[in-house]
């Protein structure tokens, strides 16, 4: 059989291996892919008056052998025993195979080798093989990263900045240990105001997302600001909440607030169903310790970890926390919109820095919140009752 050579081929699968950290099997069948389509381009440019007869299956019954050992390929053709052959690429004469084989029939399949010689196709098959190969493997392994990080979506992964794109940082995460890293996106709306992303620096980040296709650039997409990331690192400081005796009920993240005026901050709010544990202890631990060590993987963003409660009032009260509230008012029970009154000295942190504090418990509680200083608040009551009281109504009259 004739065989094209391709010196060095055993040497070039292994360094492709490894740069695109793909598995031999699949390098191969890549190049076995790309050999296909450098002789399909070969038999277009050979044949140009004929090329419209090639259609899109036209070339469906070739294929490629590839030797490694021997370092070449050669190009088989399967093709149909017929009577009168009208197709030499997918037809044989009956009597022509008769010759070497007496038992032959119409209809059977022979494979047979279609190389073409070396000197004519060798050097135009490399230079067409290059660039399908480039993007064969470039296909494979997009396939392997969607593979291989599907499941891990919400996940929370240690990263490793390599450089800067626009505003994006390129960071190289692993799936599990001992796996290749690969490149992640980290946008710009997903960092930390307060991170330094310099060359090398490691912290954690939530697999957001995996996309699929072939857009360029990273496939998988972190984040620094996604309320996920958070519970993440309580549960990992917190063993009572990995035990399951503290549970996370809600969490209210603004990572990067609307204001450069204003700090990142997070509301997180937790239970227990056992008597004698401290929710909210549990979290900020000894002298706090726990929630130290949260805030400083966050880069001392601001948390508040507030007791959940199944009474709305009560909770919408501990959400607006550290401000004293005096009373919580239900004007919308239905569409959930609640009055809160606080006292003059604590109108201001109730609502926090340009709202921010009022924002988040508006989040955290699922409620629409207004707040109103409790003293304005009850003068215009009496206003009001004035208003409709018929006595006072004559006695102003009089």
């Amino acid at each position: 059989m004739a065989t094209v050579n391709l010196p060095g081929l055993k040497i070039m699968l292994e360094e492709i291996s490894q740069r695109h950290n793909l598995p031999k099997n699949a390098v191969q069948e890549a190049l076995r892919e790309a050999l296909l389509k450098g002789y399909e381009r070969y038999r277009r440019a050979q044949s140009l008056e004929k090329a419209a007869q090639f259609h899109e299956d036209y070339f469906n019954n070739f294929d490629v052998e590839l030797d490694v050992e021997e370092e070449g390929f050669r190009i088989l053709s399967t093709k149909t025993i017929v009577e009168e052959v009208t197709n030499p690429d997918h037809h044989i004469g009956l009597k022509e195979v008769q010759e070497v084989a007496d038992e032959a029939q119409l209809g059977d399949e022979v494979v047979l080798d279609v190389t073409p010689d070396q000197k004519e196709f060798g050097r135009m098959a490399a230079i067409q093989t290059k660039q399908v190969l480039l993007q064969k493997l470039r296909d494979n392994q997009r396939k392997m990263i969607q593979e291989e990080f599907q499941d891990l979506e919400g996940t929370v992964l240690q990263a490793r900045v390599v450089r800067f794109e626009r505003q994006a940082a390129i960071v190289m995460v692993q799936s599990t240990y001992g796996q290749p890293e690969v490149e992640a996106e980290l946008p710009k709306r997903e960092q930390l105001p307060n991170d330094n992303y310099r060359a090398n620096a490691t912290f954690k980040v939530l697999l957001k997302k995996v996309l699929e296709g072939s857009h360029r650039g990273p496939q998988l997409i972190v984040s620094r600001a996604a309320a996920g990331l958070v519970v993440y690192l309580f549960a990992n400081e917190v063993p009572e909440i990995e035990e399951e005796i503290v549970r996370i009920v809600a969490v209210a993240r603004e990572a990067n607030p609307p204001s450069r005026h204003v700090g990142s901050r997070t509301k997180i709010a937790v239970d227990t169903l056992e008597r004698d544990v401290d929710p909210v202890g549990a979290c900020i631990g000894a002298r706090g310790s726990r929630i130290q060590a949260v805030v400083n993987e966050l880069r001392g963003e601001k948390i508040d970890v507030i007791r959940w409660s199944p009474d709305p009032a009560t909770y919408i009260a501990n959400a607006l926390s550290p401000a004293r509230i005096d009373q919580v008012l239900f004007t919308n029970a239905e569409e959930r919109q609640a009055l809160v009154l606080v006292a003059q000295d604590q109108l201001s942190l109730a609502i926090g820095k340009e709202g921010q504090n009022v924002r988040l418990a508006a989040r955290l509680t699922g409620w629409k919140i207004d707040i109103k200083d409790i003293a304005l608040y009850k003068g215009e009551q009496e206003v009001k009752t004035d208003e409709t009281d018929p006595e006072s109504q004559d006695l102003d009259r009089e």
